[in-house]
C-alpha cells in the first residue's frame, strides 16, 4: 500500500530514523522534452520509493514498480544503472516498467548516490562493496528480500539486469548469490573480480585483462563454493564500445564457463541483422550462457529503433541507443517473461 503525504512532511520523514518502514510515492518527475523513440510499448509507469528496508550497508536508494492486479507470485527484475544516470531516466529509456505493466512482473531498481560516488557509478571495484551481505552488494539483497517479503514474489524467477558499472554488480551477484537469481544479463559490463580499486578499473575497462580463462573462474568458485547450480548468464557487448572495452566480454565469457568447469568452447552461433549471438548448452540442451555481439555499437544500452534527429534529454539517454535488437524486450522474451 502506497501512502500519499505532502512533500513538507515526506521530507520529515526520510530525516527520520525512528519510524517504521513505509512506503512513499516519489516527487512527480520533471517533464522531459518529446523527442521520444519509436515504440509500441505503453507509456512507463511511475516508480515508488521503499524507505527504511533494511540495514542498507552500501546507502543506496530502493525504487520499484509492481503491477497491479497480478494474481499469483510474480516474477522480479532487479535493474542496475550506469555511471552519470539514476533510476527515473533509465527506465523512462529502457522501458522495464512499461514492460512489467505489460506481461506482470515487479521491477526493482537500486539507484546510486552521488555521496557514494560523484559520477553516480556503482562502486563495482572496491571488494567492500561487493562482498557477500557488505557494502552495495548487501544493499541490493536487502531490496530483493524485503521485496520477497512485501509482495508475492516467485522466488525461482528472480533476474537482474546492469549496464556498465551497473553491469559490474550484476556480475558480481551472479556470482555472489548464484542461488537467488535464475538469470541475468551484463550488458557493456566487467566480469566479477576485474578490478580491486579505481586505477585498476580505469586500466581493466580500456584494455581489459590479461587473466587466463581458469582464473576467471576461480573467482567464481571461491565466493560461491558450494553452488549446486549457477543462473543463466546473458553477455550483451558493442564491438565499437569505447568505454569498456569488448575484452571484457570475452573475459565474461571465459568466467561463466570455467565457473561451471566446461571446456571453453565456441558455442553456438547464429546471426542477425546488426550481429551475432553466440549460445552456450548444458546436455540436456538448456541455456546457460550467450554472449550477443552487436556490430558497430558503442557503450550503453541497445533499445532499437529511435526516431530520426532524437537527441538525448540527459545524461541517462546518451547512453541509450539505437540497435538491431531491444535488450530489455529480449530478456524478457528469453527469460519467459510474456504473459
Amino acid at each position: 500500500m502506497n501512502f500519499k503525504v505532502p512533500s513538507r512532511l515526506r521530507r520529515l520523514l526520510v530525516d527520520s530514523v525512528e519510524l517504521p518502514q513505509l512506503k512513499f510515492p516519489m516527487m512527480q518527475p520533471q517533464s522531459q522534452p518529446s523527442r521520444r523513440r519509436v515504440s509500441t510499448r505503453p507509456s512507463p509507469q511511475r516508480l515508488t520509493e521503499v524507505l527504511w528496508f533494511g540495514r542498507n550497508p552500501g546507502d543506496l536508494r530502493m525504487l520499484e514498480y509492481v503491477p497491479p492486479g497480478v494474481k499469483g507470485p510474480m516474477p522480479l527484475v532487479v535493474v542496475l544503472h550506469g555511471c552519470h544516470q539514476n533510476a527515473e531516466d533509465f527506465d523512462r529509456a529502457s522501458g522495464w516498467t512499461a514492460l512489467a505493466r505489460q506481461h506482470g512482473f515487479a521491477v526493482l531498481y537500486a539507484e546510486q548516490k552521488a555521496s557514494n560516488n560523484p559520477n553516480l557509478c556503482f562502486n563495482w571495484f572496491r571488494p567492500s562493496m561487493v562482498t557477500r551481505d557488505r557494502g552495495e552488494l548487501g544493499s541490493i539483497r536487502e531490496m530483493i528480500d524485503f521485496s520477497r517479503r512485501l509482495h508475492a514474489i516467485d522466488d525461482s524467477r528472480i533476474f537482474v539486469m546492469g549496464l556498465s558499472a551497473g553491469g559490474a554488480v550484476a556480475a558480481a551477484l551472479l556470482a555472489t548469490y548464484p542461488e537467488l537469481f535464475a538469470a541475468g544479463a551484463i550488458i557493456g559490463g566487467l566480469p566479477f573480480g576485474a578490478a580491486r580499486d579505481a586505477i585498476s578499473a580505469l586500466d581493466v575497462m580500456k584494455r581489459g585483462s590479461s587473466r587466463p580463462a581458469e582464473k576467471w573462474g576461480e573467482l567464481v568458485r571461491e565466493v560461491s563454493p558450494e553452488a549446486a547450480r549457477y543462473p543463466v548468464v546473458s553477455i550483451w557487448h558493442g564491438d565499437a564500445d569505447n568505454v569498456v572495452s569488448f575484452a571484457n566480454a570475452e573475459a565474461s565469457v571465459a568466467q561463466w564457463l570455467t565457473a561451471r568447469e566446461r571446456p571453453r568452447t565456441k558455442g553456438r552461433l547464429r546471426l542477425f541483422e546488426g550481429g551475432e549471438r553466440r549460445e552456450w548448452r548444458d546436455d540436456y540442451g538448456h541455456m546457460i550462457l550467450e554472449l550477443v555481439t552487436l556490430t558497430d555499437f558503442g557503450h550503453g544500452l541497445p533499445v532499437g529503433s529511435i526516431v530520426e534527429g532524437w537527441e538525448p534529454a540527459n545524461n541517462t539517454e546518451r547512453y541509450i541507443l539505437p540497435a538491431a535488437l531491444s535488450a530489455p524486450e529480449e530478456l524478457v522474451k528469453g527469460w519467459k517473461l510474456a504473459a
